[in-house]
């Protein structure tokens, strides 16, 4: 009995491992990944990660790994048979429950009933599959290595595969798109009935390539940007889906549980170049240079970059950074007992955004943004964490 409830008692822990392969390089992406299928450096990759997991297993035994999420880059396309042998190296190493979260973001391209099967067979129960738009056009000139029919019909071997738990990825704010043509692409994916869609507001990264031609790209203003926004929420609210973070909607019970860890302080794990965790009080990120990565992991090196041990009060503006973008929001009793601060400073400034539509009460007094208040989040957020500065500790309770 003892020993059972010791392994009931463990502390949850996500898990992600970043897969830097793709087919191609798309014209907006930052994330750290490589256009190429090198099978030396896929090996040396695998080999890499996998020694990795097995290394800080032995340091996590007093935790349960609830979600596993494999993002990139682009996972589908790496392969099958490397997900499968990452998977086993993961239940080897770590305590893995077995009602976990266990995501692959897959693209359209690389989405084949071999893999899917493999992939199900292993334990995979939730898809994220990239879409973006139903514009073969603007598909193109985002550098995206399919078109929405591929699209289609990768949905529909995901599901034919037997997987029902599906999440979508759409963008909005892109090259000559419009208002109307926005809500048509949504009409368009929520016929397909995903469980789970993300929408993201396209954001030109410099060092991107279109980063070097965004003045002629006929992108939508920021205004229109936001009306394509509050779109999206009314159609997908009257659809059923619950708006459960800033960009994320969701059926009931099926948000993305590994995402909500990094919303709501939870602990996860990196694997992979450029990966980030945040781990019994650190914060840190791995190399973000495969062979770098790969060298270090071989040879004993140093792989982690920019490892932080995080002060109480800094915790404090991250709880509220990251729980107001949820529906969740921050709760006064939940925040002073965290943080030994007091909430009433922060109350007169929401207080002050509440009067103007920003800001909500939930009915257990829970404060949180209303669509409207996420397009101001950032000056919300500024406001907050200004009048936290000036506040001093509770000196007792």
């Amino acid at each position: 009995m003892p020993i059972l409830t010791k392994r009931l008692n463990k502390t949850p822990l996500g898990l992600y491992i970043h897969v830097p392969f793709c087919r191609s390089k798309c014209q907006y992406c930052d994330f750290y990944s490589l256009a190429c299928k090198d099978d030396k450096l896929m090996d040396g990759y695998l080999d890499a990660v996998c020694a990795h997991i097995k290394e800080a297993g032995a340091l996590a035994p007093g935790y349960k790994v609830d979600t596993i999420y494999f993002g990139g880059g682009t996972p589908s396309f790496y392969g099958a048979d490397g997900i499968a042998t990452i998977l086993a190296t993961i239940r080897r190493n770590f305590d893995v429950d077995v009602n976990a979260e266990i995501t692959l973001e897959c693209n359209p391209d690389s989405v084949n009933d071999r893999m899917l099967h493999r992939m199900r067979a292993e334990g995979v129960n939730r898809i994220s599959l990239g879409i973006q738009t139903d514009n073969d056009e603007v598909l193109k000139k985002l550098g995206r290595p399919h078109t929405y029919a591929q699209a289609v019909s990768a949905y529909q071997r995901i599901r034919k595969a037997g997987f029902k738990n599906v999440s979508v990825d759409l963008m909005y704010g892109l090259p000559g798109q419009t208002l109307r043509t926005w809500q048509e692409t949504l009409d368009h994916v929520l016929r397909l009935l995903p469980e789970h869609i993300s929408c993201y507001g396209l954001k030109v990264e410099e060092g991107t390539p279109l980063y070097t031609y965004k003045d002629d790209a006929n992108l939508p203003d920021d205004d229109l940007q936001a009306d394509m926004y509050l779109a999206a929420v009314d159609m997908l609210r009257s659809r059923g889906y619950r708006h459960y973070e800033i960009s994320n909607f969701a059926r009931k019970g099926l948000y993305s549980r590994h995402n909500m860890k990094y919303w709501t302080g939870g602990e996860y794990l990196g694997f992979g170049p450029s990966a980030s965790s945040d781990f019994a009080g650190k914060r840190f990120i791995l190399s973000r240079d495969l062979q770098s990565y790969i060298t270090g992991i071989r040879d004993g090196g140093e792989v982690m970059e920019d490892v932080q041990e995080i002060p109480l009060r800094e915790r404090a503006g991250e709880y509220l950074m990251l729980r107001l973008r949820t529906h969740h929001g921050i709760a006064p009793d939940e925040y002073e007992r965290k943080f030994l601060l007091p909430f009433d400073p922060l109350r007169e400034v929401l207080a002050k955004y509440r009067s103007l539509g920003y800001v909500g009460v939930n009915d257990d007094g829970r404060w949180n943004l209303t669509a409207k208040g996420y397009l101001i989040s950032n000056t919300i957020i500024s406001d907050l964490l200004m009048a936290q500065d000036q506040s001093q500790p509770i000196s007792k309770f």
